[in-house]
């Protein structure tokens, strides 16, 4: 039985063509098969790169990812070598190539990558802000109520958040983080990264979401500082509280909320618990306020 192929990851520029890695050229002439999420903007890459593909060209998106990865997998088993390409930037990084990667890892297959371009570094390099610790949360939900709850799971997150958007729903999303994070936390748009309209806007989270409402095109990162650090000391029953409510509206159970809230305060969970059941009796008391914890 012969040796199994290879499945190359490929980096693909962001914006500029001029930024592809010179492996990448070396690679899609080699490849027995290249998988790529757009044929057509394959097509366009390689043409500007000189390139002339001498292996087979099959698609590899979204819609087809879970039908395909077998077939591909089959393919490398067999010896060959399969490069995957996406849109922009590395695959399986908010787009195709996880199942693929999976699969080929069970089988003991080799995965290799040519690196490239990256919208997460680019855009942490450009907004100024810290980039000593970050995490990259992805695109947000769609849906209103479930993207409040996304941002409040990391509400306390001190490291550098970076996200993916979609241009019509950026204005949404600031507005909303806005929300969740506070209108002063500093973030930064970057718009177009490497391309000819490339665009950082930098401001507090309302700034940025006024800016947003007149309307945004191309292609979005957005970077949003991290939670200040906030010593137990700087915070009161009704604070500690507000957090306990915070979590219960986007759908956890009061116990839940109250274990989160004191892990990421660093306090007793019985002092939390104790707030919450201080600000349930005060509401009782006095049911004209129409505050407090039910």
């Amino acid at each position: 039985m012969g040796s199994t192929g290879t499945l190359v990851l490929a980096g693909t520029p962001i914006g500029d063509t001029a930024d592809a890695p010179p492996r990448l050229a070396a690679e899609l002439e080699r490849a027995d098969v290249v998988a790529a999420e757009d044929t057509r903007r394959l097509r366009r890459l390689t043409q500007a790169l000189g390139v002339h593909i001498q292996g087979r060209v099959v698609s590899y998106f979204e819609g087809n990812e879970s039908a395909r990865t077998p077939e591909l997998v089959e393919v490398l088993e067999g010896g060959a070598r399969v490069l995957l390409v996406t849109d922009a930037g590395m695959p399986s990084v908010s787009d195709p190539g996880y199942r693929l990667v999976a699969a080929c890892v069970e089988k003991d297959i080799k995965v290799t990558a040519v690196p490239g371009p990256s919208a997460v570094l680019t855009a942490l390099a450009l907004s100024g802000l810290p980039v000593d610790r970050f995490c990259f949360e992805g695109f947000l939900p769609r849906k209103a109520g479930e993207r409040l709850g996304r941002l409040r799971e990391v509400e306390g997150e001190r490291r550098t958040l970076v996200y993916f958007e979609a241009p019509h729903r950026l204005d949404d999303t600031l507005a909303a983080m806005a929300e969740v994070f506070g209108a002063e936390r500093r973030a930064a748009v970057c718009r177009e990264l490497t391309k000819t309209y490339e665009e950082v806007k930098r401001g507090p989270l309302k700034d940025l979401a006024a800016w947003a409402a007149e309307g945004v095109r191309g292609e979005i990162t957005v970077v949003v500082e991290g939670a200040p650090e906030t010593g137990p000391a700087e915070l009161d029953a009704d604070e500690l509280v507000r957090r306990v409510q915070v979590r219960e509206e986007a759908g956890e159970r009061r116990k839940e909320a109250i274990a989160a809230v004191a892990v990421e305060t660093g306090l007793p969970k019985r002092e939390v618990f104790d707030a919450v059941v201080a600000a349930k009796n005060a509401a009782r008391q006095s049911p004209a306020d129409g505050k407090g914890l039910s």
